[in-house]
């Protein structure tokens, strides 16, 4: 079981860089693989970074590579995206999303746990 929270969301200019931050409750946390999705309006929610339990091993969606990079501290539960180079076509709410499986992948239907999300908003 784990719940999971989502912060650091704003607004922010492109070029700008943001840091989100999923803090996650539960006793489990070290066991469960931890991903990134997002959903802009009208849009279908996708996926955009995933990282191993160990944090070892870590996929990104292909718009986002060499821009973002997924993270975790398992010492204090918590996941991390670090977001640099910002686009309007970031703009989107964010979620994190936890599963039990070993590895980092996209697939959405191997997550089970969500967080409410958080608003990234990319502007001039």
């Amino acid at each position: 079981q784990v719940q999971l929270v989502e912060s650091g969301g704003g607004s922010v200019q492109p070029g700008d860089s943001l840091r989100l931050s999923c803090a996650a409750s539960g006793r489990t946390f070290s066991s469960y693989a931890l991903a990134w999705f997002r959903q802009a309006p009208g849009k279908e929610r996708e996926f955009v970074a995933a990282i191993s339990w160990s944090g070892s091993s870590t996929y990104y969606v292909d718009s986002v590579k060499g821009r973002f990079t997924v993270s975790r501290d398992n010492a204090v539960s918590t996941l991390f995206l670090q977001m640099n180079s910002l686009t309007p076509e970031d703009t989107a709410v964010y979620y994190c999303a936890a599963g039990s499986y070993y590895g980092s992948s996209g697939a959405i239907g191997l997550y089970d746990y969500w967080g409410q999300g958080t608003q990234v908003t990319v502007s001039s």
